[in-house]
């Protein structure tokens, strides 16, 4: 089970996240965007973007920090295990925090607000359930090893990880991993499986073509005098 879990699903879900991905491009082009919904409400989409947005910036730094960068690297510039851990907590959970309330926000903006609940599809739905899946387990496996002597995952997890793509398959690391981690894990191949058939496609929208557009030149309409 545990090379099934960590050493083949990955790979699947790998192959769906990219190629379902190339997919959507290829078909559904006019439907590769995030549906905004702010012509139907601003104030309370405003908060919980500021809190979402914000928020993930941080845990994506946070995560390529812990995951992508070796430990090798850390004992080399002289950062102790202690002190990164107190670094990881210290940001970590706060951005984490503000995530989840972000969503919160959201959601039940979603479901307060009749007119954006009349536009939220199914899918839509099922984004928002997997989503706050994934941070909350992501909070909890934080604030549970908030103790200085906790679980270290740049030495189980991280390696695991990186060694996916150079294909070095090693999910013997994974067996000490703490419960809730790997609910984390299995959560977020869960959300990178529908990933590439919701409206969160929009974050690989890059406004390139942008600077390469002619301006648009408006011209002012001068009322004419009627003689």
């Amino acid at each position: 089970m545990d090379w099934i879990l960590w050493g083949v699903l990955p790979y699947i879900v790998l192959t769906i996240f990219i190629g379902g991905h190339l997919y959507r491009y290829q078909k559904d082009q006019f439907g590769w965007t995030t549906k905004s919904s702010e012509l139907l409400e601003k104030k309370r989409l405003r908060w919980g973007s500021l809190l979402f947005h914000f928020g993930i910036i941080f845990v994506f730094g946070g995560h390529v920090l812990g995951l992508i960068i070796p430990i090798e690297f850390y004992n080399r510039v002289g950062i102790s295990e202690h002190t990164y851990h107190i670094l990881a907590i210290a940001f970590g959970l706060p951005a984490g925090i503000a995530v989840l309330i972000g969503t919160i926000l959201l959601t039940f903006r979603r479901i307060q607000v009749k007119r954006i609940k009349a536009t939220t599809s199914l899918s839509d739905w099922i984004t928002l359930g997997i989503l706050l899946i994934v941070i909350i387990t992501g909070v909890t496996a934080t604030t549970l090893n908030i103790d200085a002597n906790g679980f270290d995952y740049r030495t189980t997890i991280a390696p695991w990880l990186r060694g996916l793509f150079y294909f070095n398959i090693q999910p013997e690391l994974m067996e000490t991993v703490p419960i809730w981690f790997k609910i984390h894990i299995l959560s977020t191949f869960t959300l990178y499986i529908i990933w590439p058939f919701t409206r969160l496609v929009h974050v690989f929208s890059f406004p390139i073509r942008y600077l390469q557009r002619s301006y648009i030149i408006y011209k002012k309409r001068i009322p004419t005098r009627e003689v």
